[in-house]
């Protein structure tokens, strides 16, 4: 119990302190998921639209594909992705294994789904909503896309959150593509799992604070812009 209570107050003071190793794998956490979220919604939100908004030949096959991928296990992206950028894969050449780019790209595999089938129900609803004013004023589905983006932009901000969430805490793809390299591509959740298994507990336990914080946070921008959807809605 005291060697919890001495990791557990050194832990908080790597925290207040911000400690440079801290702080460099939390601020490398935050670069990689961030930039794995952005791709995720430059991709999944036009995606998601078109297959929420439209109809067309194969809709129902990929709605089904997209909805199972959002349960697509990380070590099966990992191992996959690893496979394509080692040097015997097609993608070698590229040098991206065992860096951040390819972090970002295993996370962005993994955060698509999600963006693109909340999208899909969201603007599905709007477009029932709209069909009349659509058909009435003959919009083509382009501009109808963007009229339902732009609408309920709320629920995609949501998305986009949703995405952030499920990149902040994982750990598998990211272990497999990335390899954990200090002072390269170690993460959060990874940096977690090597120093608990080093018995270094107080810099698991920052770590492990400062991600549940950022759960928090990114949970509590949830609920507070759901609030702000359903006043938007009824305003």
């Amino acid at each position: 119990m005291t060697d919890l209570t001495d990791a557990g107050r050194a832990a908080l003071t790597l925290i207040l302190t911000a400690d440079p190793d801290l702080m460099e794998i939390v601020l490398r956490s935050l670069l990689v998921s961030g930039a794995a979220v952005a791709a995720a919604c430059a991709i999944g939100i036009p995606l998601g639209a078109a297959l929420g908004a439209l109809r067309f030949p194969g809709r129902a096959p990929l709605l089904v594909l997209v909805n199972a991928m959002m349960g697509l296990p990380p070590v099966v992206v990992g191992l996959a992705l690893y496979l394509l950028l080692s040097r015997a894969g097609p993608l070698g050449p590229l040098g991206l294994l065992y860096t951040p780019a390819a972090m970002i790209l295993a996370q962005t595999v993994l955060v698509v789904p999600i963006v693109a089938a909340l999208t899909a129900q969201a603007t599905a609803d709007l477009a029932e909503e709209y069909a009349d004013l659509f058909a009435a004023l003959r919009m083509r589905p382009a501009a109808r896309l963007t009229t339902l983006i732009h609408d309920g932009r709320f629920t995609l901000v949501t998305a986009a959150l949703a995405g952030a969430g499920r990149a902040l805490a994982e750990v598998g793809a990211v272990l497999i593509v990335g390899g954990n390299i200090d002072h390269a591509t170690r993460v959060m959740t990874t940096a977690i799992a090597l120093e608990t298994s080093r018995g270094a507990l107080s810099l698991a336990l920052g770590l492990g604070i400062v991600l549940l914080l950022l759960s928090l946070i990114v949970n509590g921008a949830l609920m507070a812009l759901r609030g702000a959807a359903r006043r938007h809605a009824h305003g």
